[in-house]
């Protein structure tokens, strides 16, 4: 191993590698067939397209090829990143795939019904207006530090196809959806969790855990009508409850994502 004794290198070499808290939203895949015609004709019904690049985690009851598996979910833009600790373990570490530890409390996943994008057009339109209070918090690891004020831009996007779920969302309930917004009608519940590579509305009481643009989106927001998250995200940026604004607590809360700024909560009123 090198040294050196030059005190520009060593920062420099301090610096290198870093740890921090960028959170990314993985999915668990739950397997309870090896045949992977099978496996492929679920992933159709399923998925809206072949190019969502979802991080993956497979956990499988049963004995699997990995390698024709892992293939297969590639093949429909999924990107498996590891196994669930089980069956496949030795398989995983012979490919150097993650093995994560299994689940404590299984999570009930909710499968709400499409909708057509005008509707989702619609249910923003009804959302209410935002107000001129903004605040702007760095959180890529839950800070708290005010930075500047932050403009909210309007951005108009195309979408693939909404979800609508009318029911409250109990604790250890989970929607994860693909391809276009996720409306829900009715509360979310401490111990749930709301997932959406696009826009997240919600018009009941919001706790839980809420993840919008949870492949990347900096253009997805979130909407609430009350605002009481045990997490929020937006692009894998994220803020837990502790680092909330307590003034925006149970308001109606728009949060969004700007570049430099991390996560900007904005009040809305009901006009």
């Amino acid at each position: 191993m090198a040294t050196s004794n030059n005190d520009q290198d060593a920062q420099t070499d301090d610096h290198s590698v870093i740890f921090y808290g960028k959170m990314l939203t993985f999915t668990q895949l739950k397997l309870k067939t090896a045949d992977l015609a099978i496996i492929e004709a679920k992933l159709d019904n399923l998925l809206s397209n072949k190019s969502s690049q979802i991080p993956i985690v497979i956990d499988s009851e049963v004995d699997q090829d990995l390698n024709a598996l892992v293939d297969l979910l590639w093949s429909w833009g999924l990107q498996p990143i590891g196994v669930v600790s089980g069956l496949l373990s030795e398989q995983a570490k012979a490919r150097q795939l993650a093995i994560f530890p299994a689940d404590g409390k299984r999570i009930e996943r909710i499968h709400p019904r499409k909708a057509a994008a005008n509707q989702t057009a619609k249910a923003s339109a009804a959302a209410p207006s935002a107000t001129e209070t903004h605040h702007s918090v760095a959180a890529s690891q839950g800070s708290t530090e005010p930075v500047s004020e932050a403009t909210t831009k309007t951005n108009v996007s195309e979408h693939i196809s909404s979800m609508i779920y009318d029911q409250m969302l109990r604790s250890g309930q989970s929607i994860n959806h693909v391809g276009g917004d996720l409306i829900l009608t009715n509360s979310v519940n401490n111990g749930a969790e709301a997932i959406t590579d696009n826009s997240l509305h919600i018009y009941g009481r919001a706790q839980g855990r809420l993840v919008a643009g949870a492949n990347g989106d900096t253009e997805a927001r979130i909407f609430c009508q009350s605002f009481n998250p045990t997490l929020v995200s937006v692009a894998g940026t994220y803020c837990l409850r502790d680092n909330i604004p307590e003034h925006i607590i149970d308001k109606p809360v728009q949060v969004s994502y700007q570049e430099g700024e991390g996560l900007v909560f904005t009040l809305m009123n009901n006009v």
